[in-house]
């Protein structure tokens, strides 16, 4: 059995700016951070016992017999394009749902490949694993994605990562203990209990970002300036108002970012002493993620209780290779 493991993410600013379609003509970057709240992925070979020949068990079971009757696109698609083809249980654990704006479905990915490198005993570096990842998902998949969650998940840590015309970098943002400390301690992360497929939001404008969105995603790269400002000074607490000018900007790339809920969510987390906040992802749903000092918080859970919480911490590993015993 082979097992992996790779992180899911929070993004806090730049946003849009992380799509090809974009930084093939303007610079991009974002800040994001890991989290301490995984995938995990197991691949074990399976013997001529069985009358299936694949298993693959996540939200559903399936046993089949051929790689072309697998229904999970990326295990479908993954195991075809290397050609992988001895059978295989793969099994699919998550600390957080799917398709709720934290990266699962690149993570998913980064993990995937990770796992399929092993299989192969190729010895594949983080560079060529996030190169890998990217393509997948863009050019096998066909999804409308950005490029920063496979780099993130790769990667792992507190970053921020450029996005130029034919290089993806990142630097590691060095906070002062006590301001990363509070910074995390004053993150509340809600449930907002839908689930979206972020492809098809992001779809709806991606193709307008470097035309009519385009002065959109130049005020979501100042909050990028603006954020690493705050990162440095003792002022932490403007992180929380710099997210409320954030998510105003997102919110303009599309009418399908938020909704009605969302609105009246956010509306009340705000009125319920938050200094600002975003849908975390594409939008639509998912997860919201709150900046409330601490001594307002107890006012604010209670304000908001019909969401359930996740406690988390910022993390700084990205997808490795757990527990391999058989390649």
């Amino acid at each position: 059995m082979i097992i992996s493991k790779t992180p899911l993410r929070i993004s806090f600013f730049g946003g849009g700016s992380d799509y090809p379609i974009w930084y093939k003509n303007y610079d991009g970057e974002v800040i994001s951070t890991t989290i301490n709240k995984n995938i995990y992925i197991s691949y074990k070979i399976l013997q001529d016992f069985y009358k299936h020949k694949f298993r693959i068990i996540y939200s559903k079971i399936e046993n089949v017999k051929k790689i072309t009757e697998i229904s999970h696109s990326v295990v479908r698609s993954a195991l075809a394009h290397y050609k992988i083809n001895n059978g295989a249980e793969i099994h699919y654990n998550s600390d957080l749902p799917s398709r709720a704006g934290v990266g699962s479905s690149s993570s998913f990915v980064v993990g995937f490949l990770n796992i399929l490198n092993a299989i192969q005993k190729m010895k594949v570096n983080k560079e060529l694993l996030f190169a890998q990842s990217d393509h997948f998902e863009r050019k096998i998949l066909r999804e409308n994605v950005g490029s920063q969650d496979q780099y993130a998940a790769v990667y792992g840590g507190f970053n921020n990562i450029f996005f130029k015309k034919e290089k993806i970098f990142h630097k590691k943002i060095n906070i002062e203990f006590n301001n990363k400390k509070k910074l995390n301690e004053n993150l509340i992360l809600l449930y907002t209990g839908n689930q979206r497929i972020a492809s098809d939001i992001a779809k709806n404008y991606i193709h307008k970002l470097r035309n009519t969105k385009k002065n959109t995603i130049f005020k979501i790269l100042e909050c990028v300036k603006e954020c690493k400002k705050i990162l440095k000074s003792k002022k932490i607490n403007e992180f929380g108002k710099l997210m409320h000018e954030s998510w105003l900007f997102k919110k303009e790339l599309s009418n399908l970012i938020s909704n009605t809920a969302i609105d009246e969510m956010y509306y009340n987390g705000i009125k319920a002493g938050a200094l600002g906040g975003k849908i975390l992802g594409a939008g639509g749903g998912g997860f919201m993620l709150f900046y409330v000092e601490k001594d307002k918080q107890n006012f604010f859970l209670r304000k908001m209780n019909k969401f359930l919480k996740i406690d988390f911490k910022f993390s700084d590993q990205g997808s490795e290779i757990v527990y391999n015993d058989e390649f």
